[in-house]
């Protein structure tokens, strides 16, 4: 399995990005995100996603410097994402938060940084935050997350370094066709988080007719799905068998069809957050 998940994307700055990664969202600090992050390094993944408001940078940082030791693996063979949250948006702040995120992940520098949620009147001083991070080669890669096509237009109005990934709530339920077109004209690379729906699509009639045919879970046909479609995924587990299984999606393939009946099941219903009616 090892080789067969180290697919990645190119961003737009020529940046390879692992295509799966492990979303580390609600798991707690400590023993249980470091054994997550280690489960899944073992198990050839790359790319670890997290987040300031998360609050297990610490024992993700852990899992990291624990795992390069134990499979003989560099810094450099990471991909490791982290996001200014809300209360720290603004360009000083957002430099501050930064380092903060930094110091508690054990590294010297991130691949991807992200605004977590587009707050009105500050995301772009915090992009100005993110170029000057750019620049300084803190971090290999900027984006953003939650943003919507208006919101990314009003930053793209005022950047000098384009956004290079805007990760989103996107699933079967929530496919977003309309902000992965805009995503893909402008060459930014589109990323799902809660690409399972946390958890809410496996009794889906569907889904499970398509994921029996091809003697699979519904977890991998809708992750394969995603694949197919150019979307970098986090799937979040901390059980080593679904961390295991939810890379092993490169020894089938969804036929047109099936690609057909899963976009059908798009209602627009998303499990989180409302990026324009969020209360921030």
């Amino acid at each position: 399995m090892t080789n067969r998940i180290k697919n990645h994307v190119t961003l737009n700055n020529g940046i390879e990005m692992p295509t799966i990664g492990l979303g580390v969202f609600q798991v707690e600090d400590g023993q249980i995100v470091v054994d997550s992050v280690k489960a899944a390094i073992r198990n050839g993944y790359r790319s670890i996603d997290t987040a300031a408001i998360y609050q297990n940078e610490e024992g993700v940082g852990q899992g990291i410097k624990e795992a390069l030791e134990e499979n003989g693996l560099s810094r450099e063979e990471l991909f490791i994402t982290s996001k200014v949250w809300n209360a720290d948006l603004g360009y000083e702040s957002t430099l501050e938060a930064f380092e903060l995120s930094l110091k508690k992940l054990g590294l010297d520098y991130l691949d991807l940084y992200l605004i977590h949620w587009p707050v009105e009147g500050k995301y772009v001083d915090t992009w100005k935050a993110l170029e000057t991070l750019y620049k300084n080669g803190k971090v290999k890669a900027i984006g953003m997350s939650n943003f919507q096509i208006h919101h990314l237009k009003d930053v793209m109005s005022n950047v000098e370094i384009m956004p290079m990934v805007n990760q989103v709530e996107l699933h079967p339920l929530l496919s977003q066709v309309e902000l992965r077109e805009f995503l893909k004209e402008n060459s930014i690379q589109v990323e799902a988080w809660a690409p399972l729906m946390q958890g809410q699509l496996f009794e889906n009639e569907t889904l499970l007719k398509i994921a029996k045919s091809h003697n699979k879970s519904i977890a991998q046909i809708v992750l394969r799905w995603h694949l197919q479609n150019g979307v970098v995924i986090i799937p979040k587990s901390i059980k080593e068998h679904r961390i295991q299984e939810n890379a092993d999606l490169f020894d089938f393939e969804l036929s047109l069809e099936e690609m057909s009946e899963i976009n059908a099941l798009n209602q627009n219903h998303r499990v989180g957050p409302d990026p324009d009616n969020f209360d921030f």
